[in-house]
């Protein structure tokens, strides 16, 4: 009932009053340029005097914000495009936070697609295999690299996912896969100019599939009008867990820091296991031989304190309290091999989410 304030009550309404014309002028603009509707009304503002767009702070700079916020939550353009988001920085922080145990994965990954998203005229897509036991996190990282690229993760239309087994799980009907392989990887490419292509427990696939993508990941990949280069393609695969396994076990027990494990080292183990002639379709396509694949990024076996971490993750996701002692509890429940040191994760991190429920009230 004072009359400063009451003063303070009128300049506070004064300006609101100023904020909601100034935002309503933005969505009318923001709606004639992205979906064509309000052009009209447009037309007229521009005619007369605007004094809301004079205002301090006001500009092309929260134009551009406002445009990021809308689409958000809807499309703005007949591809997936204007939903690029390509938040390497944001990939950085979340890899380093929430992957543990994993600092080869972290380094490859992390410094591959920024400098491919960084080229401006890559000589070929970016393929990198991810190789290593159930749950080291080669999923984990496939969908966050999803997510920091594209506004809408995996569910984006520029990103395509293929689960062998479940996808093209009859291999008589593998000529038949081929043809809607090949469309389907097209498809998307012709809709985005920056695909990704995600192939789980690839090495479930018909040799021939492989072969079928091989065009897609050569150097100067075109077919017809359509360019291939921008293109990222994840193979995840199981093939060499054990190779791993054993080359962090051997420097356990030589002493030595599992940071000090090497990707030169791994990736010639890999390569050679991945040779073998045996029932694996990196070893009868073409992959290897002509070089496609850029980088074998290899998940080492988590140890007890990863699963720790993971427990930890786990109850900060939902919201709960915890304690050392609760994290210990979920990690002693799993199955730790080999058999005399018990020093990795027999399921990595899997089923850790659910083995919380356990301990609950």
């Amino acid at each position: 009932a004072a009359p400063w304030a009451r003063a303070r009550y009128e300049a506070v309404k004064k300006h609101l009053g100023a904020v909601g014309a100034l935002s309503k002028q933005y969505w009318q603009y923001l709606a004639c340029k992205v979906s064509q509707e309000g052009c009209e009304e447009e037309g007229k503002r521009k005619a007369g005097p605007s004094p809301g767009w004079s205002l301090p702070l006001v500009g092309q700079d929260y134009l551009e914000i406002f445009s990021a916020w809308y689409c958000s939550f809807g499309k703005c353009c007949k591809t997936g495009d204007c939903r690029i988001v390509n938040n390497i920085t944001g990939l950085e922080m979340d890899l380093n936070g929430q992957l543990h145990g994993q600092h080869l994965a972290k380094e490859v990954v992390i410094q591959a697609v920024r400098r491919f998203l960084q080229s401006p005229q890559p000589e070929k897509a970016l393929v990198l295999s991810f190789h290593g036991w159930s749950g080291t996190g080669k999923n984990f990282v496939a969908r966050m690299v999803a997510s920091h690229l594209y506004r809408d993760g995996l569910k984006s239309e520029c990103v395509r996912v293929f689960i062998a087994l479940f996808h093209f799980p009859h291999h008589k009907y593998v000529d038949s896969y081929k043809v809607q392989l090949e469309k389907q990887i097209s498809e998307t490419v012709q809709l985005c100019k920056q695909s990704l292509f995600i192939f789980d427990e690839a090495e479930k696939l018909h040799f021939g599939l492989l072969d079928t993508i091989k065009p897609f990941m050569a150097q100067d990949g075109k077919k017809g009008q359509v360019d291939y280069r921008r293109s990222i393609f994840l193979f995840l695969s199981n093939i060499g867990g054990n190779t791993i396994n054993e080359v962090a076990l051997d420097f356990w027990r030589a002493g030595r820091a599992r940071e000090e494990i090497s990707l030169e080292l791994l990736e010639q183990r890999l390569r050679l296991e991945l040779l073998q002639p045996a029932e694996n379709s990196y070893a009868r396509s073409h992959l290897l031989e002509e070089n496609l694949i850029d980088f074998f990024v290899p998940f080492l076996p988590l140890e007890y304190h990863h699963v720790k971490l993971c427990a930890r993750d786990a109850f900060l996701a939902r919201g709960l309290p915890y304690t050392e002692a609760a994290l210990d509890e979920v990690a002693r429940t799993m199955v730790f091999v080999p058999k005399e040191e018990k020093l990795f994760s027999a399921q990595g991190c899997k089923s850790v989410s659910q083995r919380i429920n356990y301990f609950l009230p």
